[in-house]
């Protein structure tokens, strides 16, 4: 499986950071931030290739390359609305906007709240185009006893919504 995780924004990244860090070796795993998220990424051995989010001419922006998802976690409201509204002008939103031509998997992520109207309403127009919109919330009915089973909950509900086979969490039996 070929996975782009775009980050953006600043509030929220360390999710990004452990959806990477969790995934199973067996992804090709191309990582963009964007200026906002301000990140210095150390290569593990399951991450590809990072991308400068000013590089739209990257492989990843291509749907010849083949990427099977894409998740963008954290989303910010900035990224939601320009993938809502169809602008692609920077990576991130470029390969969302590939991902919605192409039909593939898109999660998004988005951290703030409460929620605008505005954003409400992006969502509501993404979702009804296929993509999974999936804000880090938290679930209690989970049994966490920490903030790192808590996160670790949240990024399997976010590698079911993408067909990653995972262990971060107990299922109900």
């Amino acid at each position: 499986m070929k996975l782009v995780v775009g980050i953006s924004g600043a509030s929220g990244v360390e999710l990004g950071l452990k959806f990477i860090k969790y995934l199973p070796k067996d992804i090709e795993v191309f990582v963009v931030a964007t200026n906002a998220a301000n990140l210095v990424f150390e290569k593990e051995n399951n991450i590809k290739e990072v991308f400068n989010n000013s590089k739209i001419e990257a492989s990843i922006s291509s749907g010849s390359f083949g990427v099977d998802a894409t998740a963008i976690i954290p989303t910010s409201m900035n990224t939601l609305a320009k993938i809502a509204c169809g602008i692609a002008d920077n990576l991130v939103t470029r390969v969302a906007s590939v991902a919605i031509k192409e039909q593939k998997k898109l999660l998004l992520a988005p951290r703030e709240l409460p929620f605008s109207p505005i954003a409400l309403e992006n969502m509501l127009k993404l979702s009804r185009l296929g993509v999974i919109i999936s804000p880090p919330v938290m679930g209690y009915y989970s049994n966490s006893e920490s903030l790192e089973e808590m996160e670790r909950f949240i990024i399997g509900k976010w590698y079911d919504s993408l067909g990653i086979e995972h262990n971060l969490y107990k299922r109900w039996s």
